[in-house]
């Protein structure tokens, strides 16, 4: 019987130590999850279009793009890498040019920029309601000036993110995005966001969504291309990948870059198309896809619920 006494508590005290390791790497990894690079580019998109509606240009990734201020994208400033602008408003109606630097730890304008998927910058615009999205890549001058020339905007408050990797300096090789909001002056006419859905259309083609990410995970997520209901298998490469994915959060328009997996192998592309996605937050996201045939970029935009 004493034996037995001895086998039970020695039991107890295993099972207590074990419940112990385990709550402390459970807190470990917690504690090591704030991450803010930990979601690389979005895909960019060389034609811009203001229109709210799915047709819009779109784009996110062959390395999932960069999610800044704690994986949102919602900070002007990151790691001692500031953006600046002079246009706090713009006006409606006609296309705009959008004027920015991004300044370093040393306050000077950084003139240095890796290549992300052929460009050495992504910009994106998009306004609060989700809508009008616009993928550019811009242009710097010598002094480090960048100048993103965009198509008309409607009344409303938008935001400016700027997605980069600096190629010298203490941020050599991190990616990072970074934004500002304008205001467009004017009636704002808000649209609601569409409801989640698994499929949308956009110049005769067919999006389906094949997987459902899952908030604060990595999960592999599946899109597929059909057109009259036959699998689309034409893809061209666009950006070093068959598709762009970009993703914005409802509320607070928090950014996220989906990292494309499929090789590119030609122009036979689709019609699955695989990416890494790491959406950190629970709720609606709406997604834009880009991806090119015939030499024609396509937008498609979809709104995926989170859980």
């Amino acid at each position: 019987m004493l034996a037995s006494l001895r086998f039970t508590v020695r039991r107890r005290a295993l099972a207590a130590a074990g419940t112990a390791v385990a709550l402390a790497l459970t807190l470990a990894a917690c504690g090591s999850s704030d991450d803010s690079s930990s979601m690389p580019g979005m895909d960019h998109g060389t034609h811009a279009s203001a229109s709210p509606s799915a047709s819009s240009s779109m784009g996110d990734t062959p390395g999932m793009d960069h999610m800044a201020a704690g994986g949102s994208g919602l900070s002007d400033s990151q790691d001692g890498y500031r953006l600046t602008s002079p246009e706090t408003a713009l006006a409606s109606g006609n296309p705009a040019a959008y004027r920015f630097t991004i300044s370093g730890p040393d306050g000077k304008p950084v003139t240095a920029f890796a290549l992300e998927q052929t460009q050495r910058m992504h910009f994106y615009a998009i306004r609060s309601d989700l809508t009008g999205f616009q993928h550019i890549h811009p242009v710097m001058s010598p002094d480090g000036t960048w100048t993103a020339d965009l198509a008309a905007l409607t009344p409303g408050t938008w935001r400016m993110f700027t997605s980069f990797t600096p190629d010298s300096g203490s941020g050599k090789g991190k990616d990072l995005v970074l934004s500002r909001t304008v205001t467009v002056p004017g009636n704002v006419a808000e649209t609601p966001l569409p409801a989640p859905a698994t499929t949308a259309e956009a110049d005769g083609y067919t999006i389906t969504v094949k997987s459902k990410p899952m908030a604060g995970m990595a999960h592999p997520l599946t899109v597929s291309v059909s057109k009259d209901g036959k699998p689309v298998t034409d893809l061209q490469p666009y950006l070093d990948t068959y598709a762009h994915l970009t993703a914005f959060h409802e509320g607070d328009q928090a950014f996220a870059h989906l990292h494309p997996t499929t090789q590119v192998t030609g122009n036979n592309g689709g019609p699955d198309l695989a990416f890494h996605a790491e959406l950190p937050t629970a709720g609606n996201w709406r997604l834009f896809l880009q991806f090119q045939t015939g030499g024609k970029l396509h937008t498609a935009g979809l709104t995926l619920n989170v859980g």
